[in-house]
């Protein structure tokens, strides 16, 4: 996935400005694709030099005003050709099972205690997926927009619940 078509994603689904673009991925895309402030700032300007978005029109002087910005006919032409393309299945690539492997070669102090720490930081994600979903998805959506966003979260849920039952088993192997 790529940054460009994550912000134009999000401007289908509602136009917005960088600040409230950032404050979304913060509570959504973010949670699967982050993404800096500055970052989020220079696609727009990249996406709006190519001509997939545009600033919206506004009656307020420029100066000191949000922009808000809509996708164009050529943004969302992007986009649907970007959902049609092929990809293959990325490799996990996580700090900590490197470190575990590095820990097996010189030892592993504190790993105990740092995979602890990764339970307790997966155990909060979950419980804020669980609740995005009681609160967005209930009862469960009808609409294929709606199914889709939710397949999405439940994703995360069921990754989060992986990687809860992995560090259990992990630290309960290490503590034997």
């Amino acid at each position: 996935m790529s940054l460009p078509h994550a912000i134009l994603t999000a401007l289908l689904e509602k136009p917005s400005s960088g600040l409230e673009l950032t404050r979304r991925f913060d509570r959504s895309i973010g949670y699967f694709w982050s993404s800096t402030h500055q970052q989020i700032y220079r696609e727009l300007g990249k996406l709006e030099q190519a001509g997939r978005i545009r600033a919206l029109p506004t009656a307020a002087p420029a100066r000191g005003r949000k922009k808000e910005y809509e996708v164009l006919p050529a943004g969302r032409e992007e986009l649907a050709a970007w959902v049609a393309l092929r990809e293959d299945p990325r490799p996990v690539r996580d700090p900590l099972l490197l470190r575990m492997r590095a820990a097996a070669v010189v030892g592993g102090n504190g790993m105990r205690s740092e995979l602890r720490r990764h339970l307790a930081l997966h155990e909060r994600q979950l419980a804020e997926y669980r609740e995005i979903e009681e609160r967005d998805f209930t009862p469960a959506p009808e609409a294929d927009a709606d199914r889709l966003r939710h397949l999405v979260l439940r994703g995360g849920i069921d990754l989060e619940t992986f990687w809860i039952g992995w560090l259990n088993r992990a630290i309960g192997e290490l503590d034997d």
